[in-house]
């Protein structure tokens, strides 16, 4: 079973573990770089995003099979669509749900807050 991964970081060993034991994930497909560098930049200012997320759409159709996953996330808008797009073409679009800690500490008289992400589960859209 393939994951393709339109998300604009690199999986976590947790996610990983996650794909392979819950959704029996063998292969990780990552964009090429042309793709990824405008998956993570979408452009603010775009009126309608078809004719941008067109080389997605190409990319999955060349290389996705019928009930390959799917793991969208990004620019709302972007993701909406490609996840609709997915499940007509009988894909299995998921996205990574997290459980955020966040802390605050005092440096040089200054709040700063972090936020830590762990990954707890894949959820089908």
């Amino acid at each position: 079973m393939n994951m393709f991964l339109l998300f604009s970081h690199k999986l976590t060993q947790q996610q990983t573990k996650d794909a392979i034991e819950s959704l029996k994930v063998t292969n990780f497909i990552y964009l090429p770089d042309n793709l990824q560098k405008l998956w993570s930049n979408v452009p603010s200012d775009l009126v309608d995003l078809d004719e941008y997320i067109k080389v997605f759409k190409e990319f999955l159709l060349i290389s996705a099979k019928k009930g390959d996953y799917v793991l969208i996330q990004g620019d709302f808008g972007v993701t909406c669509k490609m996840v609709s797009w997915c499940k007509e073409k009988g894909l299995k679009p998921v996205y990574s749900t997290t459980k955020r800690e966040s802390l605050e500490s005092l440096k040089d008289g200054k709040v700063v807050k972090t936020s830590k992400f762990e990954h707890v589960l894949f959820r089908s859209f």
